[in-house]
């Protein structure tokens, strides 16, 4: 993305470049007029002038063009962590690879003619990165102009609330409890149009119990008619059998490893019996990180 767009210049949203900023409180009227001074006397882009003069950074552009072009993404100043890079740094390599790996996602798994609308993020252990994977995906997809759904299935140890910035008073483990319905455990985040998370939920006594129960795939059937994408994140597989059964309701999962972290034994074990319970597994991505 080009930081350097005319003032006038208007993408799908219909505003122009210093309306967003004013609007944002990142320029006020006064410091507009000095910036369009500039740009009509040098021939310069908004952009450009606007940086020259000191009144906005290349970020604050960037921001701008985001919501310009229907593409949002966070500004530092969000309550969310910064373990989500897709919506803070959506022009960063990692970024890139994970649009990369939402295409190979749309072709082999989303797009395809069974209409597979849920995918599950496992691993065998814990740290290889998964539940950044599955945070940062649903973030991309959601970008995509996809309804997209994420749905922290961890009932041992969740993340999703932290890293979004979520209280964790309903969640899924309530849903399946009967003590909450979705629309009340859901909840959109502000910025991000197309992002719903469904985070775990109070902490329960009978995890898998919870994950075994009918209401669980009638959940995710529900979801599949509501939303594009549905992202499931999930426990480590090696320590209880929670992901496994995730995996049979969500019928495809993406497979996250970790650079000397993850045991060729672990994975061996987890992917036997993945594809043994006739889960189709869409790939394999290898964290370096």
């Amino acid at each position: 993305m080009n930081p350097s767009s005319e003032f006038h210049d208007k993408g799908d949203s219909g505003r122009s470049i210093g309306a967003i900023l004013i609007d944002n409180g990142r320029l006020s009227p006064e410091a507009a007029e000095r910036i369009l001074k500039l740009q009509k006397d040098k021939g310069m882009r908004f952009g450009d002038a606007a940086i020259q003069l000191g009144l906005v950074s290349a970020a604050d552009i960037e921001q701008a063009l985001s919501h310009q072009y229907d593409y949002p993404y966070l500004s530092s100043s969000s309550q969310v962590s910064d373990t989500l890079v897709a919506a803070f740094k959506p022009f960063s390599p990692v970024v890139e690879q994970l649009r990369a790996l939402r295409s190979q996602l749309m072709l082999r798994w989303f797009g395809s003619a069974a209409a597979n609308k849920t995918l599950a993020v496992v691993s065998p252990e814990s740290s290889e990165g998964r539940s950044f994977v599955a945070a940062n995906l649903a973030v991309v997809f959601s970008q995509l102009g996809e309804r997209t759904l994420l749905i922290d299935a961890d009932l041992r140890q969740p993340v999703q609330h932290q890293f979004f910035g979520l209280n964790n008073k309903q969640g899924l483990s309530s849903v399946l409890a009967g003590r909450s319905t979705r629309e009340e455990a859901a909840m959109r985040i502000p910025d991000l149009m197309n992002l719903t998370v469904l985070p775990a939920g109070p902490q329960a006594p009978n995890p898998l119990e919870l994950l075994s129960r009918p209401q669980f795939s009638a959940l995710l059937a529900q979801c599949g008619d509501d939303f594009d994408i549905v992202i499931v994140d999930t426990p480590p597989a090696a320590p209880t059998a929670d992901a496994q059964t995730i995996c049979a309701r969500t019928r495809g999962a993406l497979i996250v490893t970790r650079r000397d972290i993850s045991r060729a034994a672990s994975l061996r074990r987890m992917t036997l019996s993945l594809q043994q319970d006739g889960v189709h597994l869409v790939g394999t991505l290898l964290n370096n990180g």
